[in-house]
């Protein structure tokens, strides 16, 4: 990395201070708070401190955290890495991890969906990682057809390489507006916010999968030259090699992230023979999918802040004698509206054994009741076991799925699990 100019320098050390501090407070990992308080003082300290190293930028609406893990690890092949791997993914938490690893030439940096073009010009990346595009937090960012836009115009300025998922057609779209760029068949489940043409507004084909085109425009899936088998647990790299997976992480979510990590390592020289190893021993990403010992039972928690990361969570839900807690809260880490509630198809819960609880739980009852999901009412995870315990004494394991402040609240009664 460059020299810091001194204002810069003083900006940086006074931020780490800030986020010493809130750490020995236990008010977090002080990655906001640093950051704020570097930018008081030098405004323009993330260009400076991205200077002189090859970063990547990891965005999308599900799965940023995880993939940036992933990529990151893969990329400690090579040395020390600046990554933000609290999930702190705005521009404070960006000017915090690289000023932790002021000699890390390469960087791996989360990137929240709305302030990836300003991330983008201020940090003149090297890779740009896009995944997927649904609806989140209407309150606070844009309708997902205007992020792709901004996405688009970003990219068109940019010289970053960009590795993509071919299969949503909004990220694509984003995507081929990069004069470089590496295509990976990551798939998409939910598909409810890209039926339509994000160039001409047409109504999408969207067959046979995972083909798409516009009849229209003409706008298509770009050609992908990295795809998953998740039938085999496999990936397929550009020269046709199917690698065995066996990774840590459960579900075909996580089997797409993956995938992505391995191109992207490769566009830093990194074979996917070294990458797969490191990519394997990771288990869990900042909490998600830990699992801990309440009252003898194994308790896992999975994440879900949209439609799309529900679905995927009820894709890797133990068998239905396995019950599940749900929780939902409405802060502002969450967003205010909870009509997204009502996108999810929750009957697929209805074999199994069913708790609400969180804020919003009132608002989860009313929609698995209109789905004919019968459920009970709970107050907290240590509660909820000790009843399923007095009740079925057999049960030695219960999933949870949670929303973004729900989780951090269950994980921080559990110390914060990794």
């Amino acid at each position: 990395m460059s020299e810091l100019p001194l204002r810069a320098q003083l900006a940086s050390a006074l931020g780490k201070g800030a986020a010493s501090l809130s750490r020995a407070a236990r008010r977090g990992d002080g990655s906001v708070i640093g950051g704020r308080v570097a930018l008081k003082v030098e405004p323009g300290l993330l260009g400076k401190l991205s200077r002189g190293r090859r970063l990547t930028l990891v965005s999308a609406t599900n799965g940023k955290t995880t993939t940036t893990r992933l990529i990151a690890s893969a990329l400690r092949e090579l040395g020390d890495i600046a990554t933000n791997e609290h999930g702190a993914n705005m521009p404070t938490g960006h000017i915090t991890a690289l000023a932790a690893k002021p000699e890390a030439r390469n960087g791996v940096l989360e990137t929240d969906e709305k302030y990836l073009p300003q991330v983008l010009e201020a940090t003149s990346p090297a890779v740009v990682v896009l995944m997927n595009l649904s609806r989140d937090q209407m309150d606070r960012a844009s309708e997902i057809n205007l992020l792709a836009k901004k996405w688009r115009e970003s990219l068109q300025k940019s010289e970053a390489h960009v590795v993509a998922n071919a299969d949503d057609p909004l990220v694509a779209w984003a995507g081929l507006g990069a004069r470089h760029a590496t295509w990976v068949s990551a798939g998409q489940r939910w598909k409810e916010d890209s039926w339509c043409c994000p160039d001409c507004g047409g109504h999408l084909k969207r067959e046979p999968e995972p083909h798409w085109e516009c009849p229209e425009c003409g706008l298509a899936r770009p050609e992908a030259t990295w795809s998953v088998d998740n039938d085999a647990d496999v990936v397929i790299t550009p020269d046709g090699q199917r690698m065995k997976l066996d990774l840590g992480l459960p579900g075909g979510a996580n089997r797409a992230n993956a995938a992505i990590a391995m191109a992207t390592a490769v566009t830093y020289g990194i074979h996917p023979k070294q990458s797969l190893p490191r990519l394997r021993e990771i288990r869990s990403v900042a909490g998600r999918y830990t699992s801990v010992v309440t009252n003898g039972v194994e308790v896992r928690l999975l994440l879900a802040k949209n439609p799309a990361g529900w679905l995927e969570s009820f894709a890797v839900l133990g068998p239905p004698r396995i019950p599940v807690i749900l929780a939902v809260n409405a802060q502002i880490p969450d967003g205010k509206d909870t009509s997204w509630l009502w996108d999810v198809d929750y009957s697929v819960l209805g074999d199994r054994r069913v708790f609400v609880m969180g804020e919003r739980r009132t608002d989860l009852a009313l929609r698995l009741e209109t789905d004919g999901v019968a459920f009970d009412v709970g107050d907290d995870v240590a509660g909820v076991v000790t009843r399923i315990k007095a009740e079925q004494p057999e049960i030695t394991k219960v999933d949870v799925i949670a929303n973004y402040t729900a989780f951090q609240q269950i994980r921080a009664a559990y110390g914060r699990v990794q």
